[in-house]
């Protein structure tokens, strides 16, 4: 369905995609050393998605769930690389011919973060679906398909809710934007910023 005029942006699935602008609240919370979870709430309080996996670990792999825990995305990153690259697959799959979408650094030394998003597994093409930027100063950062601002994130940084292993990000969808796919964007990055 398009509205006003604007093609919608379904990675995951449209049953993902709102026809208004949507605000979500995205919290973390790092449950032991190994184990990191977000959540993710409208503003209503609403549990719309859960990410769990690992953290400070070599297997880079989180899945996205709906509020029931059914798998709707698994995401896995390539270990010891400057590329930062990472692989998005529906459901529990980690099948490379069934990749959903790839992400990697535009380059691996660069001053202000810029990442691509590529919707095939061959991330060889030059030109990226979508491309997210940032900076390396705040989590906050913003997602682009080709010029048309899709969607923005704000990372709400306090000193106390770091170290309480707490983080809460805000994060606003345009209309006929996949929210899961900007999430698991959001976990990607806060991957790549993690030590």
């Amino acid at each position: 369905m398009t509205v006003y005029g604007v093609p919608p942006v379904s990675v995951v699935g449209e049953s993902y995609c709102a026809p208004y602008p949507l605000e979500l609240i995205v919290k973390k919370k790092i449950k032991k050393l190994s184990n990191a979870q977000f959540e993710v709430f409208d503003l209503s309080g609403n549990l719309l998605l859960q990410v769990d996996g690992g953290v400070w670990n070599f297997q880079l792999k989180r899945v996205l769930r709906d509020p029931a825990g059914f798998p709707i995305l698994t995401i896995r990153g390539k270990v010891l690389t400057l590329w930062h690259k990472w692989k998005a697959n529906a459901g529990e799959s980690t099948d490379d011919s069934n990749v959903l979408f790839t992400v990697k650094q535009s380059h691996p030394l660069q001053i202000k973060k810029a990442i691509n998003v590529f919707l095939t597994a061959n991330s060889k093409k030059k030109e990226p679906d979508f491309h997210i930027s940032g900076s390396y100063t705040s989590l906050s950062f913003k997602v682009y398909e080709g010029r048309r601002l899709i969607a923005e994130v704000k990372h709400n940084f306090t000193l106390q809710s770091f170290c309480k292993g707490k983080e809460r990000y805000k994060v606003k969808v345009y209309p006929e934007v996949d929210y899961a796919f900007v999430v698991a964007l959001l976990v990607i990055l806060n991957e790549n910023d993690t030590p």
